[in-house]
């Protein structure tokens, strides 16, 4: 058949009617609902995350009962299994459950060898006692492991664990650009700083599994201490690339440049936003400690308007401008409020009902589960139902 012909036949109903059947007619549906599915899936505003975290964080701080902190730590892990991506960074959780063990095992040790700040009756075992000199008073080396100071140890070293496991959970959920790309223009600087640091711990956790990786394909051992002495270098020599290339980034796109702000406005804002932060860290502190502290709120209410007018004055000697700001929809409030409410619920029950959050020790008394505390925690499962999926990478 000649060139003409197959034109022809291509331009006449016919060919395009037989071409249109040979089709697959599943093509054409597929495509609405991919679309449809990528639409719907987001990526949270980071700021909510990390409220959300630090809420679960404020209220574990406020109780040493191992069975509440087991309840925020599964909560946590529920949420980051359910929400996080598969970026690098989204896979550092594992890695603060296992400092968190760490610092548990730490302070189990410590409180066995140097001895506990709670004295006790029940004997566990006794360990051979080394003498001290007499200016080193109040430590002691061996001796007798109550089972009073193992518990008192257990509890604290647990909550701290907790803690870290809420920050992890933070850094698995939360982009790190996204997280410097919302902040304030006046903590523009700073937040630099903040975000390095904090995405110090995901990047380097990429890094070793990625080198693992490598030392496996080339049929080597990953485990062992020569294979992590072989690991450290290219770490650190990888983190010397991510700084140099995110300096020149930056510098490529203007960061540092300011606007022309008269300098009393400078001073104003520089004022603000230091009284503000220190009234709302008193007012913190407040709300924490133990008792009841009825200026705490009024300041921390202050404090916060105080440190919020700053930040607006300040933002005018930024020039930088966002390219699709993240927005903050009602997921966002969701998943701060939720994290809020579980931070001011335990705050209030543990200033009326201490003995519930705080097991005694000294006699020991097994822990219980206190209901209304227990379904406060709770609430903290509301991210992982409200909020949307995060985008996953096409493979």
């Amino acid at each position: 058949m000649s060139a003409s012909r197959r034109a022809a036949d291509s331009r006449s109903p016919q060919g395009r009617s037989s071409r249109t059947a040979a089709r697959p007619a599943t093509r054409p549906a597929t495509r609405p609902a991919a679309a449809h599915s990528r639409a719907l899936s987001r990526q949270l505003h980071p700021g909510a995350w990390w409220l959300w975290s630090l809420g679960l964080a404020a209220a574990a701080s406020r109780t040493t009962n191992p069975v509440l902190l087991l309840l925020i730590l599964a909560v946590a892990g529920f949420v980051v299994a359910a929400r996080r991506g598969d970026a690098p960074w989204a896979r550092s959780y594992a890695a603060f459950l296992r400092l968190g063990l760490l610092v548990l095992a730490a302070r189990m040790v410590f409180a066995v060898l140097l001895g506990s700040p709670v004295g006790g009756t029940h004997v566990l075992f006794t360990l051979p006692h080394v003498p001290l000199p007499a200016w080193a008073q109040g430590v002691r080396l061996g001796g007798a492991v109550t089972l009073e100071g193992v518990l008192f140890a257990l509890y604290e070293g647990l909550r701290l664990a907790v803690l870290l496991a809420c920050v992890g959970a933070a850094n698995a959920l939360a982009s790190p650009s996204r997280l410097l790309r919302s902040l304030p223009g006046a903590l523009y600087e700073a937040g630099v700083a903040a975000v390095v640091a904090l995405t110090f711990a995901p990047n380097l956790v990429a890094d070793v599994r990625r080198l693992r990786a490598a030392r496996r394909l080339r049929g080597r051992s990953d485990r062992g201490v020569r294979a992590v002495l072989s690991v450290g270098l290219p770490v650190l020599e990888g983190a010397l690339e991510r700084s140099v290339a995110l300096a020149a980034a930056m510098d490529t796109r203007g960061f540092g440049r300011t606007a022309a702000v008269p300098r009393r406005v400078v001073r104003t804002a520089g004022a603000l936003t230091l009284a503000g932060l220190l009234a709302v860290c008193s007012a913190t502190y407040g709300l924490l400690t133990a008792g009841s502290h009825p200026w705490a709120l009024p300041v921390l209410l202050a404090g916060a308007g105080a440190a919020g007018a700053g930040l607006v004055l300040g933002g005018r000697r930024s020039v930088r401008t966002r390219y699709r700001p993240d927005p903050w929809a009602l997921p966002e409030w969701l998943t701060a409020a939720s994290g809020a409410l579980v931070a001011a619920a335990l705050i209030w029950y543990a200033g009326r009902w201490p003995e519930a959050l705080t097991p005694t020790v000294v006699p020991p008394t097994p822990p219980t589960l206190p209901l209304l505390p227990a379904l406060a925690v709770l609430v903290g499962l509301l991210p992982a139902f409200t909020t949307p999926e995060p985008p996953r990478s096409t493979r």
